[in-house]
Formats: C-alpha cells, sequence, structure tokens
C-alpha cells in the first residue's frame, strides 16, 4: 500500500519537526535575528529559518522512520546534514563577488577555496559517500555522486522566489512518495518538510536558503538513487546536469546578491513559476 509502513509516520514527524524547530528560532535565533534575516526584492524583511528548520526536520524523520535499511538510512542522513551544512556555511559566509558554478571552479583554479567551492566539493563528496553505502559498483557510486549533488544544486538555483523551491520539491517529490518500499519512505521527509514551511515562504516571511534548499535536494536526490538501477540513475544525472547548466545561467543571472553584512537583495519574482 503506498501509505504502508512508515510513510505516516516519517511525515508527521517531518512536517512536526520542521514547524517546531522553525517557531524555536523565529523566537531565539541563534547570534541574533540580525544574522539571518534578508531583504528581498520588495523590501520586506525575510529569515533563514526556514531553511534551517526543514533540514532539521527531514533529518529527524529519517533518523527515526521505521522501514528502512541501515545502510540507506545512513546514506540519506548523511547526504542531508552535510548538505545543510555546507549550505548553512555558504548562507553566512558567502561572498557577493562569486556567484556561479563557473566562478567558483575558476576561483579554484586560482587557488581561492570560496564558501561556493565548499558546498560543490562537500556536497559533492556527501554524494560519493551516500552512493557507497547504497550500491556497489563505481559506475553506480559515481551515477549517484551526481544525483544527489545535482538535486541538492537545482532546487538551490529555484529559490529565488517565494515558494519556487519548495513548491518544486512537493511537485518533484509527490511521485516518489507513491512509490513503493524505502525510496518512498525517504521521498516522504523533504515532501513534508518543504510543504510545513511553505505558507510562510510564500508569505515572504522566510526562505529556505542555501541550507534548506540543498538539503531538500540532496534528500530527494538519495530517494531517486534508492528508487532506480543505473538506466535511471544515469537518465536522472544527465537531466540534472542539464538542468544545472541551464539554470546556473539563468537563475544567476537574474538574482542580485549581497554579502552576510549588507543583507540579500534577491530579484524575486522575475523567473517564470
Amino acid at each position: 500500500m503506498v501509505f504502508s509502513s512508515g510513510r505516516v509516520p516519517g511525515a508527521l514527524v517531518a512536517a512536526g519537526a520542521t514547524r517546531g524547530v522553525y517557531r524555536t528560532l523565529r523566537a531565539k535565533p541563534p547570534g541574533g535575528s540580525a544574522r539571518w534575516q534578508r531583504k528581498n526584492h520588495a523590501g520586506r524583511t525575510v529569515d533563514l529559518h526556514g531553511g534551517l528548520a526543514v533540514a532539521a526536520g527531514v533529518a529527524l524523520a529519517t533518523a527515526v522512520t521505521p522501514g528502512l535499511p541501515p545502510r540507506t538510512r545512513a546514506a540519506a542522513l548523511l547526504a542531508t546534514a552535510a548538505a545543510a551544512a555546507c549550505g548553512a556555511y555558504d548562507d553566512q559566509a558567502g561572498s557577493a563577488a562569486e556567484r556561479g558554478l563557473r566562478a567558483h571552479l575558476r576561483a579554484l583554479a586560482e587557488g581561492r577555496v570560496t564558501s561556493g567551492a565548499v558546498k560543490l566539493l562537500g556536497i559533492g563528496a556527501a554524494g560519493l559517500a551516500a552512493g557507497a553505502l547504497i550500491a556497489r559498483r563505481p559506475v553506480d557510486v559515481a551515477l549517484a555522486g551526481v544525483v544527489v549533488a545535482g538535486g541538492a544544486h537545482l532546487v538551490n538555483l529555484l529559490d529565488v522566489a517565494p515558494g519556487r523551491a519548495a513548491k518544486a520539491v512537493l511537485a518533484a517529490g509527490a511521485p516518489g512518495v507513491l512509490r513503493g518500499g524505502p525510496a518512498g519512505t525517504l521521498a516522504v521527509a523533504p515532501v513534508a518538510a518543504a510543504a510545513a514551511v511553505l505558507a510562510d515562504d510564500l508569505r515572504e516571511r522566510t526562505m529556505l536558503g542555501d541550507a534548506g534548499a540543498h538539503a531538500l535536494g540532496a534528500a530527494l536526490g538519495v530517494s531517486i538513487v534508492t528508487a532506480n538501477g543505473r538506466t535511471g540513475r544515469a537518465l536522472h544525472a544527465a537531466v540534472l546536469v542539464a538542468l544545472a547548466a541551464v539554470g546556473d545561467r539563468v537563475s544567476y543571472g537574474d538574482a542580485l546578491w549581497t554579502a552576510p553584512g549588507i543583507r540579500e537583495v534577491d530579484t524575486w519574482g522575475r523567473l517564470p513559476c
């Protein structure tokens, strides 16, 4: 059955934990509220608490939901936690001077490690490690790494308008929830967590930021890897790489970003929904 095993408990844990962490962070933001505030295109102040909350909700649900093989659970936890940590670092330490994949690769070639490069290397390594927990052959591990890292990157690219990234996670994750087995159970957590903050995101109270977007995308990526064999993983990897190449140019071309001390100004609303 579609909602057998731990899916309903997993959804409740993910949504409940996300809302609980979100309320706690809004009441007592670590380091003060200014550290987590940004201004959007309309000049409204939004916070990054939604992203931290969804990362926590996905991680907790993945950890406690019954019905997951130990290695699959470990892979999902590793990918989600690493993606959230790397994203949170970029949320706080990102530089306005270098945005986009090509800029970070160029900086690496020059011997400079940007916060974006930390994300690229950190999430890439976590994706490969997660793949190694799920698959055995090197080619399958490599494909898994591309799917996990590509999923994280793509959801982050979509976080340029109120609710867009969360809605994308709901749309992409819904078919996964309908699958049987561990893959369906894994898909429940990011879908439920995204749904839990969607209203606040749409009302421009919060945004996912890099931490939340990367965590949701990586979690979905592990679900996709779990659901597919080599052919399916290769197809998903190819699509994600193509979308990332296009999205990197469009999204960063339409987004204005300033360093944390100046605050973020994001051109929400320019891209079609």
